[in-house]
């Protein structure tokens, strides 16, 4: 079994930045992809950033420029860098990982709230 654990969120003015990190932790599996998704008060969940092994990245286009994801492979963690942020990226942030046999993992979650 594979557990999650996000961490990094919190409360930050507009214009602000914070880095939210997503340690993925278990036994005998390989990472295969590493992303984060987002889901707003009211919304749908959307994709936010993907990173897959060989270490290449995608970005929802409304995001690219302000939001660079990140992998430590030797620590199976994930890092979402969010810069410049507007209220409207307060939203709860999950961590997904894909392992090569497709198993798809989720964590619980992390509330960022961009106010001032």
């Amino acid at each position: 079994q594979v557990q999650l654990v996000e961490s990094g969120g919190g409360l930050v003015q507009p214009g602000g930045s914070l880095r939210l990190s997503c340690a993925a932790s278990g036994s005998s599996f390989v990472i295969s992809s590493m992303g984060w998704y987002r889901q707003a008060p009211g919304k749908q969940r959307e994709w936010v950033a993907r990173i897959i092994s060989g270490g290449r990245t995608n970005y929802a286009d409304s995001l690219r420029g302000r939001f660079t994801i990140s992998r430590d492979n030797a620590k199976n963690t994930v890092y979402l860098q969010m810069n410049s942020l507007k209220p409207e990226d307060t939203a709860v942030y999950y961590c997904r990982v894909v392992s090569t046999y497709g198993m798809d993992y989720w964590g619980k979650g992390i509330l960022v709230t961009v106010s001032s």
